[in-house]
């Protein structure tokens, strides 16, 4: 598995900030409110980077040679799977957050500061999301074999 590439990480920032933007501007035309996240949301997302980054801790001193036991490899994939899973949706939930965001900044009347600062709390959340991902995809990556260049060695001698 390889690690997220920024290209990836971007595109999914401005796929969630067009779903954002355009979602609660259909919302608002057909005369509903327009969608304002919990507290909870943003809370819930730093604790879940929290956690992926804990999960990840292990298998980075497993790698650096630093383990007191053994490693599952198993749960070394699994880990892995989490940290991609948690940068892409981290990403995504980024761009959501900000195109409410936007959406909010840019009606005729501006509504609270309080309903503001809730989608940009929820940016904020995701982004530590994705930064936690990212740094865990970091944790679980192995270091480059040394056996192509003891390969290359051998056939040059």
């Amino acid at each position: 598995m390889k690690r997220t590439h920024a290209s990836v990480i971007i595109a999914f920032v401005l796929a969630g900030l067009v779903t954002g933007y355009l979602l609660d501007l259909a919302i608002v035309s057909n005369g509903a409110k327009a969608i304002v996240p919990p507290i909870s949301l943003p809370i819930t997302l730093t604790g879940v980077a929290a956690l992926v980054v804990a999960f990840a801790w292990p298998v980075r001193r497993a790698v650096k040679g630093k383990a007191t036991k053994h490693l599952d490899p198993f749960r070394a994939m699994r880990t892995a799977v989490l940290a991609k899973a948690c940068s892409l949706s981290g990403a995504l939930i980024l761009g959501f957050g900000l195109g409410i965001t936007l959406f909010l900044l840019t009606r005729s009347v501006v509504p609270s500061a309080s309903t503001v600062w809730l989608a940009l709390a929820t940016a904020i959340g995701a982004a530590v999301l994705m930064a936690g991902g990212l740094v865990a995809e970091f944790f679980c990556t192995l270091p480059p074999d040394d056996t192509d260049t003891e390969k290359e060695e051998h056939a040059h001698a």
